[in-house]
């Protein structure tokens, strides 16, 4: 069993509460730390002092799941300091050399919602918060990314283009959408990309295609596979940021697993993604690491789903040759304002012990552990409410 994060040092109250789908029901600082970017610039800082060491030539990459700024949630855009927006649980993405999670909205105060019972917007100033916080890689290759149709897509194509840090999944044609941000971090090279195997409206009508914008589709293969490949002539560590699997189901769908496979075979370091609005299994499949869902982060609502308060933050150790030799979980339950509080004592034993149960289904292996550390981060929690 893999060792629980530092970070779950830190005292908090945890609340139930949360759990994006075509029609989803009502739920709810440091960018490129080392890195060389290319082709998106991200500014550089120091590495925190209290991140776990990494083994030479090694890297260390953290995921997280879904990201609201609506309803209760909106008025975390205001937080101060803006790091604490996501709140303590930033610790574990900011102590990573790399961080990614999804942003589940679209980037616009403008346009008509899509036909589609749940829409989701947000201000360009998400993505300034989520670079405060931790987050290094953001993913819009959802199926909220254009719920306000033509106008609220340019106004995400040009809040990506003005973003602070990288964003995948989404541009001007398919060229765009499905290019990786590819980045040198401690002498390792990586690429990130990502794409929605979610059957949809947005997959549907708001493919990026040869002249058209939109989203990356998991959904045609071939194209998926194709980036791949080409991301892969540009770094040997690639990583596929996905939204796929069913809504409240915390097994894979035949339809995750098919593409998983393919994906490994094609030589992906890591598939993560999520969804599902809970948990679902992660572990090795091959060579290849394979985290089916991350559940919600940061949410705005409440849901029906069961365990859908359920998340944390899942950092893995990577070689330069794209070999994973660790994985690392750090617990956190969705409190009553959205927030993902970190898990401590009990509490976080057994949050792990459900997460790793959940593999048996997924038909994966276990990861390798991470190398502990005595370090223990410090993060002051915060209690805005959204």
């Amino acid at each position: 069993m893999r060792r629980v994060a530092p970070v779950l040092a830190l005292l908090l109250t945890v609340a139930p509460v949360a759990a994006c789908g075509p029609d989803d029901p009502p739920r709810g600082r440091n960018t490129g730390r080392g890195a060389q970017p290319a082709p998106t610039a991200a500014s550089s800082a120091a590495a925190s002092p209290t991140a776990a060491p990494r083994p030479d030539g090694a890297v260390t990459v953290a995921f997280a799941g879904d990201v609201h700024f609506e309803g209760r949630t909106e008025g975390r855009l205001a937080v101060t300091p803006p790091e604490q927006a996501l709140g303590p649980i930033s610790a574990a993405l900011s102590d990573a050399d790399l961080a990614v999670l999804n942003l589940e909205t679209a980037i616009t105060g403008r346009g008509a919602p899509e036909p589609k019972t749940y829409t989701f917007r947000t201000s360009p100033k998400a993505l300034d918060v989520l670079k405060d916080s931790g987050v290094d890689v953001v993913s819009l290759a959802n199926n909220h990314a254009v719920d306000f149709g033509a106008d609220g897509l340019t106004d995400t194509l040009a809040a990506k283009a003005a973003s602070p840090v990288p964003v995948v999944g989404l541009g001007r044609n398919a060229k765009e959408a499905y290019a990786p941000f590819v980045t040198t971090v401690r002498g390792v090279k990586l690429a990130v990309l990502a794409a929605s195997q979610v059957e949809d409206l947005t997959n549907q009508k708001w493919r990026a295609g040869a002249t058209k914008p939109g989203i990356a589709s998991a959904l045609d293969v071939p194209a998926l596979l194709k980036a791949v490949q080409d991301a892969k002539k540009q770094a040997p560590v690639v990583i596929v940021y996905l939204h796929w699997g069913d809504e409240g189901k915390a097994c894979p769908t035949a339809a995750q697993t098919t593409l998983a496979k393919k994906l490994a075979t094609a030589g992906v370091t890591a598939v993560v993604g999520t969804h599902a609005h809970t948990m679902v299994g992660s572990g090795m499949l091959g060579k290849t690491y394979v985290g089916y869902g991350f559940g919600n982060f940061l949410w705005y609502g409440t849901s029906n789903y069961p365990f859908s308060n359920e998340t944390g933050v899942t950092t893995l150790t990577l070689t330069a040759g794209g070999k994973v030799t660790g994985e690392e979980f750090t617990p956190a339950l969705v409190d009553d304002q959205g927030v993902p509080q970190p898990q401590t004592g009990a509490a976080a034993e057994a949050a792990l012990k459900r997460r790793d149960g959940l593999r048996g289904c997924a038909g994966l292996a276990p990861a390798p552990a991470a190398a502990s550390s005595a370090a223990v981060p410090s993060a002051a929690a915060s209690t805005t409410a959204g």
